[in-house]
């Protein structure tokens, strides 16, 4: 495993990728965004771990154009920010986790190898996914619904390839947070909300049928009919 860790404070760079490397994970380092943005573009990496408040570039932007430039490597982002608009807007940019400081080294190693799995999972996974009328291309990362584009982002289209894995089956709330984003759930957000809402404006809107439907006080179910 190969990981790029973009981080200014000296300090936190040397233990995480001390604590990295003592777990046998390659690990190659740049103290600003623009350093990263560059080690990004010319290496394949297994995830990339940055910090959101950088020099020259900000993990935010530097997210945006990787995505923008057709890189998917998955993106962890490191902040001092908590709250849940923060990371709405850490996950719209591209970013695939979030980790808020101060936290503690194995719970990054965690998110750190259940991204590089899911990664290898996707890949070896079919190329496509169908479900009435809908057109999942997990390689070009395209989605249509009766042959119309729909540009999803990387969250929203993480978590419509999941609802798509799952279709009939009623879907908490805690698993999408832990299965999609392998985030714990805090039943005090509206986090999940947010996305499903992000979805459905997207993809029902202008359509007859209706395809994620509210289960009271349970979750979610994705199906073709009511």
């Amino acid at each position: 495993m190969k990981v790029l860790l973009i981080e200014d404070e000296p300090k936190m760079v040397r233990s995480l990728k001390k604590g990295l490397e003592e777990h046998s994970i390659i690990v190659d380092t740049a103290d600003d965004g623009f350093k990263g943005r560059q080690l990004a573009e010319s290496n394949n990496y297994t995830v990339i771990i940055s910090d959101i408040v950088l020099p020259e570039i900000s993990g935010l932007e530097l997210v945006r154009t990787l995505r923008e430039n057709g890189n998917h490597t998955p993106v962890i982002l490191l902040t001092a920010l908590g709250q849940t608009e923060d990371k709405v807007t850490g996950f719209e940019a591209g970013a695939d986790d979030y980790l808020t400081k101060p936290f503690e080294f194995r719970e990054l190693l965690v998110r750190v190898r259940a991204l590089a799995r899911r990664s290898v999972d996707t890949y070896q996974s079919e190329h496509v996914l169908r479900y009435a009328g809908l057109e999942m291309n997990l390689g070009s990362k395209e989605f249509f619904r009766e042959n119309r584009k729909i540009q999803l982002t990387p969250r929203e289209f993480a978590l419509m390839e999941y609802l798509m894995r799952n279709p009939g089956r009623v879907i908490s709330k805690t698993e999408i947070a832990e299965r999609v984003w392998n985030l714990h759930f805090d039943t005090g957000t509206n986090f999940v909300e947010v996305y499903v809402n992000f979805l459905r404006k997207k993809v029902e809107k202008g359509f007859d049928k209706k395809l994620i439907h509210t289960q009271f006080k349970t979750g979610y179910i994705f199906r073709e009919k009511e």
